[in-house]
């Protein structure tokens, strides 16, 4: 039997200089994909680049270790057709901008050309992580999207209670909640509007978030069985762990379970391969599809492989198209 090749797995992200090890869902990938023997190409957005319909990279070779202070290390610096790759997963961390656009269409100029892109770069341009729950309204809570003041403040009298926040950032950053009678409302309001110059996303209050916003991660349209339960720290609205909520591991309940299996097989016909489920009681709140995070935690509390469940899909996926091309070769 022929014995299987290493893979060329290249990643764009942020600056691996600045990340935490720890709880790195990228750096993650990162460790289980070098622990197969595989070659780790990191590149940032900066060094992604266009030439004559070619899509290229300045990338760097790496080797990564669990040690805080020393956890990665250049090998080597290459200018590089992105297609010498065979897989590239695209980790950038939102503002999902215009930059963050313009590098899916390099993405997509290689993945035209045969290379495997995770996720893949017409859907990441396609399903906003904020608006695209509105395609699976029956599992959503009363959500508004729009830049009209007026709707915005409508939509507030009649829930009382309300969330709003951009359409484009991530980590709870400028996420406000709007409560009766509040008095900040239309400085709120006009600031993320930008005076009705900018969407917003406008959602009812849920108090079931006192018990976890919880994250829900899908490989190739399974689900995990376990997510990670982020409880807001006191006197907090958000969530999240970047504004210091608490994680907790738990097993997905009848209602996670509903919401995720309906929506893997539609994630896995669009291409979108790692994706992260916000859900807040029995309510979806968010579809994350650029960087989706809590693989760490989750993974230090059960004993599985959410990485190694993504390489599994990407060696299979490769594997089969090399003994393809094999075959055809004949």
């Amino acid at each position: 039997m022929k014995k299987k090749q290493n893979l060329k797995i290249g990643i764009v992200m942020d600056s691996i200089k600045f990340i935490k090890i720890e709880k790195d869902s990228s750096f993650a990938i990162l460790l289980e994909a070098q622990a197969r023997q595989h070659e780790l190409y990191y590149i940032e957005i900066n060094d992604l680049y266009l030439r004559k319909g070619q899509s290229y990279a300045t990338a760097k070779i790496i080797e990564v270790q669990k040690k805080e202070k020393n956890y990665f290390n250049i090998i080597k610096k290459k200018d590089m057709s992105l297609n010498e790759l065979d897989v590239i997963l695209m980790r950038k961390d939102p503002p999902f901008n215009t930059e963050f656009i313009y590098a899916t269409y390099i993405l997509e100029r290689a993945e035209e050309k045969g290379l495997l892109v995770i996720n893949k770069p017409k859907s990441l341009r396609d399903c906003n992580e904020k608006i695209f729950i509105s395609w699976f309204s029956k599992f959503t809570a009363d959500t508004l999207v729009t830049r009209q003041l007026l709707k915005i403040y409508d939509f507030w009298k009649e829930k009382k209670d309300i969330i709003v926040k951009p359409l484009d950032e991530m980590g709870g950053k400028n996420i406000f909640r709007i409560k009766k009678n509040d008095p900040n409302f239309s400085v709120i309001i006009e600031t993320l509007t930008q005076y009705e110059n900018k969407y917003c996303m406008v959602q009812t209050y849920l108090p079931e978030v006192k018990n976890g916003d919880k994250r829900i991660l899908i490989i190739n349209g399974k689900p995990i069985p376990w997510c990670l339960a982020r409880i807001p720290k006191c006197g907090e609205t958000r969530a999240n762990l970047a504004a210091g909520g608490i994680g907790k591991v738990q097993k997905l309940s009848n209602e996670d379970w509903e919401i995720a299996n309906y929506l893997g097989p539609v994630l896995k016909k669009k291409g979108l391969i790692l994706v992260g489920l916000d859900i807040i009681g029995n309510k979806l709140t968010e579809i994350n599809v650029t960087s989706p995070t809590c693989i760490c935690e989750i993974e230090s509390k059960k004993n599985i492989s959410i990485t190694g469940d993504l390489i599994n899909y990407i060696e299979k996926k490769i594997y089969k198209k090399r003994l393809s091309n094999d075959s055809n070769s004949f």
